[in-house]
């Protein structure tokens, strides 16, 4: 098993370093923290120019990182209090007042949990090794456990959603006005989405929803919930593409990957690659533009080149073994 795994993860890596250039864009680091092996979620800092937050998502502990984007470096670990054992944390956003939420919404055997949870704490004002107080939520679904690794808080709003993961395409799930701390927060599903999805999320601006999967990704307009399908993400190819955020200014999508010295890459906003045609379904991407197709549409995630299909399989293989080898996360 593992020296499968050895080689699959060699032929993946050839098939990365091999791919163009400009699929990963001009911008982006490297995690260099050996402590973040499954980077799971990405989120710009509001308050600290050039850093990111991050985590892992399952067997770490109650821990978040400030990682250095001009060097890779973690400059603070943040251990948050107050909760039960994180079991998979699979997201991280940062909602008005500045306010960090993680989602401890993972669940490996697709429904096995009768519940989850959210937690949230202000982002700390100062970069430095610290304890922080959280507030824990319950979540359950209005039809059921599911598996999850995608959670936004709108930065007007403040109302939070996940999106549930499914292969054949999932559903946004939107939760209460306000969580609350001392009963079960229900989750009801609203609009479907077109992807296998591994994360999320909002423009600063609170207008367009970036939803990102293993293969590709799509931008959907944002209005309360409705969402309608603009246009492709130019998602980078990566070993196992599990987070993005959008820059601090909103200016392009920062797209994370789990694995050892995991690479944060950058990719334009659909409409402002540099060919100027967007993501490449032939659809406008500015506001008003025309749409890409509806909401309920089943199509591919994104077009790749020559390649491609053999770095697709070997990337689905080697996040079989993963699952398969990982230890059942605590009940």
């Amino acid at each position: 098993m593992r020296r499968s795994f050895a080689f699959l993860s060699a032929v993946l890596l050839i098939g990365v370093l091999a791919a163009p250039a400009s699929a990963a864009g001009d911008d982006g680091f490297t995690i260099e923290d050996p402590r973040i092996t499954e980077s799971s979620g990405l989120a710009a800092s509001h308050l600290h120019p050039g850093i990111y937050w991050t985590h892992n998502d399952s067997d770490d502990g109650p821990y978040i990182y400030a990682v250095d984007s001009r060097t890779g470096r973690t400059v603070a670990t943040v251990t948050f209090r107050g909760v039960g054992a994180p079991r998979d944390v699979e997201a991280i956003s940062i909602g008005p007042g500045n306010r960090i939420y993680l989602g401890d919404i993972g669940d490996n055997f697709g429904g096995r949990w009768p519940h989850v949870w959210i937690y949230t704490f202000a982002e700390p004002t100062v970069l430095e090794d610290q304890t922080v107080q959280a507030t824990q939520y319950v979540v359950t679904y209005e039809d059921g456990p599911r598996d999850a690794e995608s959670l936004v808080v709108h930065p007007g709003t403040g109302r939070v959603y996940i999106i549930d993961k499914k292969e054949d395409g999932g559903h946004l799930y939107e939760g209460p006005d306000r969580l609350s701390s001392t009963g079960t927060n229900v989750f009801r599903p609203v609009a479907p989405v077109d992807l296998w999805a591994t994360d999320a999320a909002f423009s600063p601006d609170g207008e367009q929803l970036a939803v990102r999967g293993y293969f590709g990704g799509i931008a959907y307009a944002w209005n309360d919930g409705r969402i309608k399908r603009q246009d492709r993400l130019s998602v980078p190819l990566q070993r196992q593409g599990e987070s993005v955020t959008y820059t601090v200014d909103g200016s392009k999508l920062m797209y994370g990957s789990e694995g050892a010295g995991s690479r944060v890459q950058s990719g334009d906003l659909p409409g402002r690659q540099e060919d100027g045609h967007g993501g490449g379904s032939g659809a406008s991407s500015g506001k008003g533009g025309a749409q890409a197709g509806s909401a309920g549409e089943q199509v591919p995630d994104t077009d790749y080149k020559v390649g491609g299909l053999v770095i697709v399989v070997g990337l689905a293989l080697v996040f079989g073994i993963k699952r398969l080898v990982r230890r059942p996360p605590r009940q």
